[in-house]
Order: structure tokens, then C-alpha cells, then sequence
């Protein structure tokens, strides 16, 4: 019979790097892909992204300008229990605390009502190649097939043809997806971790980078992006009317992104 049993999720974060989770851990396993990227420690504002692993806050954009949003390039500061980054046209706050086993992040931008943002939670896994990815009931999800703004709509999990739930080995492919879903689980082996997103009244989604050796066109490498998000697009610029948050009269957008994950013995 198979037990299934809860796990401590611990994180760490840099405050001086973009607020980036450089790890998350459970068990002694640690779920984050991570690439020797000497530019990321250099970064200024308007810089281009970067890649070093890890988990990145990407917004108030994930594709288009500024590449990969205003904040992973700032430094935060901390008080208290507190995270902020300032940037042009929002501040934005996280609380990290750990309820139980899980690691729960609170997240509030202020800015202009009306400001339009995508946010997303820009996770890199270091998974093998018989992971494989489950979302929370039946699901449609956009395909993007190339680095634009065309994307092609499916049910989950294959959609254009990619089974985005299966990882597999090296194929020279790289395609991103937006899965319109609040929760995403990830298995591999024995181990399960579980990420899910709210934020009422504001669209949320996870983002799927599936990176099997087809880019960088020039130097590629295999790298894979779990995001949760609030969105329902990679570019802001290129969304539709629902496909970004919003922020309401009051001048806030509050939400909640949790970590928790489990291991069949």
C-alpha cells in the first residue's frame, strides 16, 4: 500500500537580486534548476533577462518590455516580514511565512487604478525527463509556439500537437503555454510538489516553459518553467480584455501564491 506523506517546503530569497528565490527545498530535495549566468549579478533596470535559475517575480510583464518586467532587476528591501520593490509605475510587496508544511506568499501592487499588469512567479525546475505535470480539473490552455504573440488554443494536456503534461527527452523543441488553471502539480519520481495561485476577482493561470534543447537558437540548454501567475498572457502589451489583472478603485491587487509537496513512500 502506498503512503503518501506531507513534506516541509522551505525557501530562500535575494533581496539584493530581484527578490529571486535562489532555493526551494522539501524532503532535501531541491526543486530548482539553476545555470551559471554571471550577468545576473550585474543586472541593471532595463537589462535584458538574464537566466540563472530559480525562481524570478516577473512583472508587471513576462515577453516583451521590459524583458521579463521592472522588478527581478531591482534590488528589494526588507523590513520586518516585509519585501518591497519601487518601481516606475507600481510598488509591490510579498510576505514569505511557512503555515505548516507549506510556504505561503502574499503579494500586494499598488498602483493607478486601471494599471495593467501580468505577474508570474517565474519557476525553473530541475526535474528529469519522465516528469510529468497535472493541472486541476479540465483545462484550456494557449500554445505559443515560437518567441511571438500567436498562440493557438487546446484542451488540456496537447494542444497544437505537444503533450505539455509530458517532458521526455531532449528534442530541440521550445514552446511556452498559459494553461487558464489556478493549481499545478508536478511528479517526478516519488516526490510531488504543488503550487496554486488566488487572487479574487483577477484572472490567474500557469505559464508552462517547456524548453527541451531548442533555445537559445545559438548556445541552447533544457530548461523547464512551472509559473503561476495573474494573466492569462506571456505580453502585456499583446493582451485582450481579461487577460491581465487590473488594479480596481482602491488601488491594490492582493494575492496569494502556495507551495506545498509530498512524497509516496
Amino acid at each position: 500500500m502506498v503512503r503518501v506523506t506531507s513534506l516541509p517546503v522551505r525557501v530562500t530569497t535575494d533581496m539584493d537580486h530581484g527578490g529571486r528565490w535562489p532555493s526551494l527545498t522539501a524532503g532535501g530535495r531541491e526543486w530548482l534548476w539553476h545555470r551559471n549566468e554571471p550577468r545576473r549579478h550585474l543586472v541593471r533596470p532595463g537589462d535584458s533577462f538574464a537566466d540563472a535559475g530559480g525562481l524570478e517575480e516577473c512583472v508587471p510583464t513576462v515577453r516583451g518590455l521590459p524583458d521579463h518586467g521592472d522588478a527581478w532587476s531591482r534590488s528589494w528591501q526588507r523590513a520586518g516580514d516585509q519585501d518591497t520593490v519601487e518601481c516606475p509605475d507600481f510598488r509591490l510587496t510579498r510576505r514569505i511565512g511557512e503555515r505548516g508544511n507549506a510556504v505561503v506568499a502574499d503579494y500586494t501592487l499598488s498602483a493607478e487604478p486601471g494599471y495593467r499588469f501580468v505577474w508570474a512567479a517565474h519557476a525553473l525546475l530541475d526535474l528529469s525527463t519522465a516528469a510529468r505535470i497535472d493541472v486541476a480539473g479540465p483545462a484550456l490552455a494557449r500554445l505559443y509556439p515560437d518567441e511571438g504573440d500567436r498562440w493557438v488554443a487546446g484542451a488540456w494536456p496537447t494542444v497544437g500537437g505537444v503533450p505539455l503534461d509530458r517532458l521526455g527527452p531532449d528534442d530541440g523543441s521550445a514552446v511556452g503555454a498559459v494553461v487558464l488553471t489556478s493549481r499545478v502539480s508536478v511528479h517526478d519520481g516519488t516526490d510531488t510538489l504543488h503550487l496554486s495561485v488566488e487572487a479574487d476577482g483577477q484572472p490567474v493561470a500557469v505559464a508552462l516553459w517547456r524548453n527541451l534543447g531548442g533555445f537559445p537558437q545559438e548556445a541552447p540548454y533544457r530548461s523547464v518553467g512551472v509559473e503561476p501567475m495573474l494573466g492569462r498572457v506571456f505580453d502585456r502589451a499583446a493582451a485582450g480584455e481579461g487577460d491581465t489583472a487590473v488594479v480596481p478603485p482602491s488601488g491594490e491587487v492582493a494575492w496569494r501564491l502556495t507551495v506545498t509537496a509530498d512524497r509516496r513512500l
